[in-house]
């Protein structure tokens, strides 16, 4: 398993404890509740929903390995209002483009989440921003070009 630091806000932490503790807590009983109606139905060699039930507490228990380990490793990351691009920052930005703004919260790896215009410190962008001033020009270069922004806002 990786041993570097998790980079997490606060927010991305407290997700990962909420969906650990669901794991651990509904989902467990949920799945023992599958297990048990499975097994009344007798010979298990030939029992697709004991197999299926079993499959998924294998996929459960792993899930709850990994992110135990990420929550071990997690460094959180305080959004403080700053005059430069953090991790945790959220930030507006000019897309030249496509002439419209955009907003992106600065995160670590294990909560980017492009569909919610969360991206990675780590991604092109991300690494392009931290360290940048409102007014900065950043260019990214993308498979499709290099793309051009404008740094209007840090929150």
């Amino acid at each position: 398993m990786n041993k570097e630091q998790v980079i997490l806000t606060q927010e991305g932490y407290d997700k990962l404890v909420q969906e650990v503790e669901e794991l651990k807590g509904p989902k467990r009983r949920d799945i023992a509740e599958r297990l048990k109606l499975a097994i009344s139905y007798g010979d298990l060699r030939e029992n697709s929903e004991y197999h299926a039930a079993k499959d998924d507490q294998a996929h459960m228990e792993t899930r709850i390995k990994q992110l135990e380990g990420m929550l071990r490793r997690a460094k959180i990351v305080k959004s403080e209002q700053a005059t430069d691009v953090t991790i945790g920052a959220t930030v507006v930005l000019y897309d030249e483009e496509f002439d419209e703004n955009v907003e992106y919260t600065i995160v670590g790896q294990a909560e980017a989440d492009v569909a919610n215009n969360k991206i990675s410190f780590e991604s092109p962008l991300g690494k392009s921003l931290i360290g940048k001033k409102v007014n900065d020009v950043i260019q990214v270069e993308a498979p499709v070009g290099i793309i051009t922004y404008k740094l209007l806002e840090i929150k």
